[in-house]
């Protein structure tokens, strides 16, 4: 009798993206080895005062290769700019301290937000909008996206959108969304305000500043396309969503969403929920809050530290007004900053990345080597070109205003010389810069958000990468046009 053997069938390969930690290490490793590599250099750099504050920019054609090891006359000490494995190790420790305005920043929002969390105000609220809006919830889209794309093409609101996760989150998925709807809100509503910037002083009006542009010539350009970029992202999120409600199991998303359900503390909209008057204060002073901190960020130039100052006090308040004991909400506190440190983290081992760069010196290297190749090119290609290298470059700085002062002393003048309008380097840098920040592993509000949706950069690149190339694409198209503009 001859025996029969089962032959388990081969498991198929599937890609699978490393861990956002494990990309930032790599990408650390990555410049360390290119500090072996490339050579060192810098610009000379020179102090001017643009949009009200003093910046620290380079000067065009002082660019000077540096040993990659020296002897400084001042100290007298041998500097070695190659970066090994100490200082890959030490990247992590001090980009966290260098990010740490932005790390304390997002641990106390965790934290605040927990304990207005606690009190079951916006559960309670929920089911009475939802009640309202009945089967038009899905204008809650369009409405949300909208007056944060305004904040983001204004004032550049980025970190100021972060608390909006942890509110969108249980709203949507208790409509019957998925927690990528609500990514998708609260991330790209600022962004897409911010890659259509209009009066944004962090990229637009420091960006003609150093070029020496006055009066905003093409407002009017970046008003129309803004309001085209903002209607393209509400119809692209709107087109997910209810696809996602019509049939919750295509959503990427969906299993994790199983433990989101918990971790979120959702429950579904229900017209029988109680709202109590304790609840109703709670709302009012929440949204007297966020009153404030539009008020504080448009009229009084407000930043982290003034936004952290309003939550914690919309904490403490949501909290005595709610009826919480001083045990409860302590304990919540520390449960928001638990919930909320992984996102701080990876900002911190982010940065980690730029820190890498500036101690090999490469980073002007890197932009000089790209602007002189951009000197021989046509004058038609040359836009597209500009617009690739400041996406590039936005990688090793995610900061708009930072790389706004890196570049644009060196591609303002460059534009220029080309023939072409400068207005079209400010514009590239505005598109380019937030485009790449929309999926790079290195722009620290990005992973920030990923990280509180419990949302991995594998799910939302498969689901955003059809509108990535309607940004880019459009972002060339309107680069050109603003560079032929007279």
């Amino acid at each position: 009798m001859s025996e029969t053997t089962s032959v388990e069938p081969k498991k198929k390969f599937q890609f699978r993206l490393p861990h956002v930690y494990t990309i930032a290490f790599l990408l650390i490793v990555l410049f360390a080895v290119l500090t072996w590599i490339v050579p060192s250099g810098q610009f000379d750099r020179e102090v001017i005062e643009v949009a009200g504050s003093e910046r620290e920019v380079a000067v065009a054609g002082t660019y000077q290769e540096v040993p990659k090891v020296y002897t400084d006359e001042v100290t007298g000490e041998t500097v070695d700019l190659r970066q090994g494995v100490p200082q890959v190790l030490q990247a992590f420790t001090l980009g966290i301290q260098g990010a740490a305005d932005v790390v304390a920043f997002v641990l106390l929002i965790g934290g605040a937000f927990a304990i207005i969390n606690k009190t079951d105000a916006i559960n309670a609220g929920l089911s009475r909008v939802a009640r309202k809006l009945k089967d038009k919830d899905v204008l809650i889209i369009p409405v949300t996206m909208t007056l944060l794309s305004i904040c983001g093409t204004t004032f550049g609101m980025s970190e100021e959108a972060l608390p909006f996760y942890a509110i969108f989150i249980p709203v949507m998925m208790g409509i019957g969304y998925d927690s990528m709807t609500a990514f998708i809100i609260c991330f790209m509503g600022p962004q897409i305000g911010y890659i259509a910037s209009t009066l944004n002083p962090f990229n637009v009006l420091i960006s003609q500043g150093i070029i020496g542009i006055e009066g905003n010539p093409q407002l009017w350009l970046r008003f129309i396309v803004w309001i085209v970029f903002t209607a393209a992202a509400i119809f692209w999120a709107m087109r997910y969503a209810r696809r996602v409600k019509k049939n919750p199991e295509s959503s990427i998303t969906y299993e994790d969403d199983k433990q989101k359900r918990v971790e979120f503390d959702v429950s579904e909209a229900n017209d029988d929920a109680p709202f109590t008057l304790r609840q109703k204060l709670v709302l009012v002073i929440f949204a007297a809050g966020m009153g404030l901190i539009v008020w504080g960020l448009v009229t009084q130039g407000w930043y982290m530290n003034e936004i952290s100052m309003v939550f914690m006090g919309m904490g403490i308040l949501s909290g005595i007004v709610g009826g919480l004991d001083e045990k409860t909400m302590a304990e919540e506190f520390v449960a928001g900053l638990a919930d909320f440190s992984y996102a701080a983290c990876i900002i911190g081992i982010a940065r980690g990345i730029l820190v890498i760069a500036e101690a090999g010196m490469i980073i002007d290297t890197i932009l000089n080597g790209l602007a002189t190749a951009l000197a021989g090119a046509p004058a038609p290609v040359y836009t597209t070109l500009m617009y690739l290298v400041l996406g590039f470059l936005s990688i090793l700085v995610p900061s708009s205003s930072g790389l706004a002062a890196l570049t644009m002393p060196i591609i303002g003048p460059l534009t220029e010389l080309m023939g072409v309008n400068p207005e079209a380097a400010v514009t590239a840098l505005v598109m380019a810069n937030q485009t790449i920040n929309t999926i790079s592993p290195t722009a620290g509000m990005t992973v920030a958000g990923l990280s509180v949706s419990k949302i991995s950069f594998g799910q939302w690149w498969k689901t955003c990468w059809k509108f990535m190339i309607f940004l880019v694409v459009g972002g060339l198209v309107v680069t050109a046009i603003s560079g032929m503009l007279a």
